[in-house]
């Protein structure tokens, strides 16, 4: 089991900076060709980066951290939500082609 969550104001910050609200950006996770990649490290947080195709066939990046919590429960934590530059889109299409 997974759960998603996020800072409400960072969720509204985001939304009229990108256009992509966070409760949009969890439908990346159910891509089945979405791509996962480790993107950086922040204050010793592992950050990760996912594209794929959310509300109304956008291509979206997300930017996410994850851990287990007690229950081994999968908690995801969005910390940012946009549609995908041309490479981007250029590098989920080489992936969902292999």
């Amino acid at each position: 089991m997974r759960v998603f969550e996020w800072d409400p104001l960072k969720a509204a910050s985001n939304l009229r900076k990108h256009g992509v609200a966070f409760e949009d950006a969890v439908l990346v996770f159910d891509d089945p060709l979405a791509q996962f990649e480790p993107d950086r490290i922040v204050d010793g947080e592992l950050r990760w980066r996912a594209t794929g195709f959310g509300r109304e066939f956008t291509l979206a990046v997300v930017a996410y951290t994850t851990w287990d919590d007690e229950q081994g429960t999968e908690i995801i934590r969005i910390i940012s939500a946009r549609r995908a530059e041309k490479h981007e889109r250029r590098h989920y299409q080489a992936g969902k082609d292999r």
